[in-house]
């Protein structure tokens, strides 16, 4: 009787406002404070214009209409928008279908699975920054190695300045992202994976079906939420990319802005946007923040209704 009320002092029904404050407080803080207060800062900074640092007049959704009317920024905006959009659907299409197959393959086997997950995930906790000038370095049409190895082999044809020409400039940075956070739909499919009942594949296999059916029929709806987190956060990632590109391509985003994305915009307008800078890069701030947080909240709810 004693352990039962024990057990019912601590139950989460019985824990005091107090203790909740006492410990999600300081978290609560510390993202007002890094993300509330930068955002409502930004909303209000981008509805005037300003001289320098010192705020001149207050002009509402002026900076915003100025973002879509304003050449070269208008078409700037479109373009950079557009490379978002094609940066995300090729990650999805390479780095989530890749880590997925992965996912599968060390699921089924047991020797040597932790050290494949570990060398899968390792680019992922490199800095983007890092990573770009690696890759950039790799690259270089004049001491490269990779070209230096397709030379080698005779594949001069090959031996390309991949990051210097616009057809295969956001290509390879799709895929230098890709190759370095392939490691986190990795772990995430593995673990949905891993909490797939036993008993539901053993009856499909007893009912004669084959590994591709078990797969579509059987564990691909079972992993259905772990799709859904893994395309919202892929979503973020791809409209929030900066650092990747900065290094691969510098603020200009590449030979012909074909890697232009709108981080590199919001970048330029915050620091070669003349003496209304913080004015644009606000209002533009905000408007990535609208977008990606809208797209990224429909987004959840349309997967969670396809899981139900």
């Amino acid at each position: 009787m004693m352990r039962t009320r024990a057990r019912g002092r601590y139950s989460p029904e019985h824990v005091s406002f107090g203790w909740i404050a006492l410990f999600s407080g300081p978290a609560l803080v510390l993202y007002t404070v890094l993300v509330i207060v930068p955002i409502f800062t930004a909303f209000v900074y981008g509805l005037f214009t300003w001289k320098g640092t010192t705020p001149d007049a207050f002009v509402g959704l002026g900076n915003y209409v100025e973002l879509f009317t304003r050449y070269p920024v208008n078409e700037q905006l479109g373009s950079a928008l557009w490379h978002n959009v094609l940066f995300f659907v090729g990650t999805m299409a390479i780095q989530n279908t890749i880590g997925l197959g992965l996912a599968v393959l060390l699921h089924r086997t047991r020797r040597g699975k932790r050290v494949f997950q570990t060398l899968y995930s390792t680019p992922y906790l490199l800095s983007p920054l890092i990573v770009g000038y690696l890759w950039a370095m790799l690259l270089s049409p004049t001491f490269g190695p990779i070209n230096e190895a397709l030379r080698a082999v005779g594949l001069d044809a090959l031996a390309l300045p991949w990051l210097g020409q616009p057809s295969t400039a956001l290509p390879v940075l799709i895929l230098i992202n890709a190759w370095q956070w392939i490691g986190g739909p990795l772990l995430i499919f593995g673990a949905a994976l891993g909490g797939i009942p036993a008993e539901l594949e053993e009856a499909g296999q007893l009912d004669g079906a084959s590994s591709w059916r078990l797969f579509w029929a059987v564990r691909f709806p079972m992993i259905m939420p772990a799709v859904g987190v893994i395309t919202v956060l892929t979503f973020i990632g791809c409209f929030n990319i900066f650092d990747l590109v900065y290094a691969l391509g510098g603020s200009n985003g590449g030979p012909s802005g074909s890697m232009d994305v709108l981080g590199l915009l919001y970048y330029r307008l915050a620091f070669d946007g003349g003496t209304n800078a913080i004015g644009d890069s606000s209002a533009m701030a905000v408007l990535m923040f609208i977008l990606v947080f809208g797209v990224a909240i429909a987004l959840e709810r349309l997967l969670r209704r396809r899981e139900a």
